[in-house]
């Protein structure tokens, strides 16, 4: 089990960056594949070649029927699928490694520019596009670009090599084990009967990884699936933002009034151009007899307004002269009246001298 530390290592740092499907498909090949392998199934095959036992004691038959019975020993084979399985896996975190190597360089590069002579920094900056980052605020790494084609391509090569691997070990010895196995390659000297021992536990850890292998491939598919529905489903969610975004504004600018450029006439210029000859619109000059301004009824109005007017004012002079008259011949009125009682009695008898007399 000590062969697998750096491997599973590996395999737990490039966990981190995979999706929900890729963590399931890590974890199944750490428990049930790796774990098992290196536990159980290295014990059940450690005497694979020690009993398997012929029926003869010709030298060297039984070593020739072992290599014709497995060309290649199960556990290898299943170490040989564990490693060109995990192969793409591992490409994936050290392109991974790359990026975020390449993105820590250019920070460098910026400090020390920055440090040197910052309006020289502030130049590189703007000269350059500002990329997004590799990781976000969590530290998980965004699928996008070149980093999400390498991830669909480790999916597609683990697939390719589950699928070729479940079909080589079709061939090479099936999904079962029989107990006896008949060889006649030379140099046995005839047809010789060959036993393996403890055939049908063997054939429970053949069905096991079989079945686990078949899990990681569906895992395989259903991750393809997710990650292309996902990016399929993203893609059309901005199409239509974008869309939404060109409608608004196109509503913003169609409500926009629409201001004309009038040219402004200064003093008495007069416009010297005349209009186009072409012009649907015929402009006639307007018939007197119709027009308001030279109409006799209009005129004989504006007659008599300015009649009544000037009446309505003389009467209203004559109205003020005769309150200001009126004022007047009350002064001298009522001056008489105001006489003394002296005056009073010296007319009054002035009056009765008269009327004897």
């Amino acid at each position: 089990m000590a062969d697998w530390n750096l491997l599973s290592k590996l395999l737990e740092a490039a966990q981190e960056h995979s999706t929900v499907v890729g963590k399931v498909w890590l974890t199944v090949l750490f428990i049930f594949r790796i774990l098992v392998l290196g536990t159980a199934a290295e014990k059940v095959w450690g005497d694979e070649q020690s009993n398997f036992m012929c029926d003869t004691k010709q030298p060297g038959c039984q070593n020739v029927c072992y290599d014709k019975t497995f060309p290649i020993s199960h556990i290898r084979f299943w170490v040989i699928q564990i490693i060109f399985v995990s192969v793409p896996t591992l490409i994936y975190l050290g392109h991974i490694l790359h990026l975020v190597r390449m993105e820590e360089k250019e920070k460098d590069k910026l400090e020390e520019l920055a440090s040197k002579n910052e309006n020289n920094q502030q130049q590189l900056l703007s000269n350059k596009t500002k990329k997004a980052p590799i990781k976000d605020n969590q530290g998980h790494v965004r699928l996008q670009g070149a980093l999400l084609r390498t991830y669909v391509f480790n999916i597609i090569f683990k697939t390719l090599f589950e699928v070729a691997f479940l079909v080589a070990q079709y061939f090479l010895y099936g999904f079962r084990l029989k107990a006896m196995y008949t060889c006649n390659h030379w140099p046995c000297p005839n047809m010789v009967n060959c036993y393996v021992s403890r055939p049908t536990e063997k054939t429970i850890f053949i069905l096991f990884m079989l079945s686990v292998a078949s899990v990681s491939l569906f895992l395989n598919l259903i991750e393809m699936y997710h990650l292309g529905f996902t990016k399929c489903h993203q893609g059309l969610r901005y199409r239509r933002s974008k869309a939404a975004l060109k409608a608004s504004k196109s509503l913003n600018e169609g409500v926009m009034p629409f201001a004309p450029n009038y040219t402004y006439l200064t003093g008495n210029s007069v416009i010297s151009e005349p209009f186009p000859a072409d012009s649907k619109y015929v402009m006639t000059e307007p018939n007197s007899a119709y027009s308001p301004y030279n109409s006799k009824a209009v005129y004989k109005q504006n007659r008599d307004n300015m009649a009544v007017e000037r009446k309505g004012r003389g009467e209203g002079d004559d109205v003020e002269k005769t309150k200001i008259s009126g004022t007047v011949s009350k002064t001298p009125v009522e001056n008489q009246r105001k006489n003394s009682q002296s005056s009073k009695h010296s007319n009054n008898k002035g009056r009765l001298d008269d009327l004897k007399i």
